[in-house]
């Protein structure tokens, strides 16, 4: 029952990031681009205000899976390279926390371009 519980605030939470995205696509002039940069930077705020990890510990998957998760990640990784090295984890600290995820991003597209051919469909 307790991941039925688990799924359930998922299912909403990543449910309302969606619908709110669908709704700033639907009735503002805004750009999917700007719409993704927007939910990135949303999730560092939040991160550095110390709100988005209760919803992370709420919500779990349907927090950090979307893309205020891929800014929370990068926010929780400066603040502890900065606790750790100093200064210089400014710069380190986001892209030591993503690496794996931006890796397997690049390393897993490259497979699938190289088994589907994408290309103008011109």
């Amino acid at each position: 029952m307790e991941i039925l519980v688990n799924c359930l605030k998922a299912f909403v939470v990543g449910g309302a990031f969606c619908l709110i995205g669908q709704i700033l696509i639907d009735y503002t002039k805004l750009t999917p681009a700007r719409i993704l940069t927007s939910y990135v930077v949303a999730g560092v705020a939040l991160s550095a205000f110390g709100i988005y990890g209760y919803i992370v510990d709420f919500a779990g998957a349907g927090a950090t899976v979307p893309l205020t998760g891929f800014g929370h990640l990068l926010a929780e990784g400066v603040k502890k390279a900065v606790n750790e090295y100093g200064f210089i984890g400014i710069f380190s600290g986001g892209i030591c926390a993503a690496g794996a995820g931006l890796g397997a991003a690049i390393v897993f597209g490259f497979i699938m371009a190289l088994i589907f051919k994408p290309g103008d469909r011109n």
